[in-house]
């Protein structure tokens, strides 16, 4: 795709979808704030969580405020807070597991979301294939009592790659960013620092989270048809009533 054909692109979606396009004003200020106050020197608060945690806050509010396909709207607002406490728990090094647990918890029910339609085995064993790899070299450097729960989340966040890349649009990027983000950070902690890594870490990270936020979106015109279509139906039973 040339820069012609991503602009009608980018201009189709913004007419197509102009609630959403007012509701993520929110989350980029939030994420603009974020990276204008965050320092290496800031210290572990519950401010800065909230200012962490933000950006992720806005996107459950424009899941509910926008027409989304609702079943996966509910389960995204799920995985968004999941990743809120995640968030929060990974500002204090010491509940860094506890995070983990709840980003686990988000991934399953991005899975959820994502479904099984198409299955595309051959994605899996290519994401299966690049945790194993990066696992071996990561797996050395952690203390025993990481291992483990590090080796768990490492598969599922393949599972959320090969169903976010079988279902293709910014799904698939999304996933596909969310497995960069976490290998730059588990990198970065249990390897050997990176330079610039929080940054990066960040940037992919509320990049993934309105992508995969934004792929559930609908048309208001695939809402005005669904609301007939509801009427519809209704109509019946409202008459039998009377």
């Amino acid at each position: 795709m040339d820069r012609g054909d991503e602009g009608l692109a980018l201009k189709g979606f913004f007419s197509q979808h102009p609630r959403a396009c007012r509701w993520l004003s929110p989350f980029l200020l939030a994420c603009s704030v974020y990276f204008l106050l965050w320092t290496p020197e800031l210290r572990p608060s519950w401010a800065a969580a909230l200012l962490k945690g933000l950006p992720v806050l806005c996107l459950v509010l424009l899941l509910g405020a926008v027409p989304a396909l609702r079943g996966h709207a509910r389960l995204l607002q799920g995985t968004l807070l999941c990743s809120a406490v995640g968030d929060t728990c990974l500002v204090w090094p010491e509940t860094f597991l506890h995070g983990v647990a709840a980003f686990a918890a988000a991934h399953h029910l991005y899975l959820r979301a994502f479904g099984l339609s198409p299955l595309w085995l051959g994605l899996l064993l290519l994401a299966l294939l690049a945790a194993a790899t990066y696992l071996s070299v990561l797996l050395p450097h952690l203390q025993p009592a990481m291992a483990r729960p590090m080796a768990a989340y490492a598969l599922l966040l393949a599972a959320v790659l090969w169903r976010g890349l079988a279902r293709g649009g910014s799904a698939s990027l999304g996933a596909l960013l969310f497995a960069v983000s976490d290998a730059v950070l588990a990198w970065d902690a249990f390897v050997q620092p990176l330079p610039h890594s929080h940054l990066v870490t960040m940037a992919t990270y509320y990049a993934v989270q309105a992508l995969i936020t934004l792929s559930v979106l609908r048309s208001p015109e695939a809402q005005g048809r669904a609301g007939s279509t509801e009427g519809r139906t209704k109509s019946p039973s409202c008459r039998d009533l009377t």
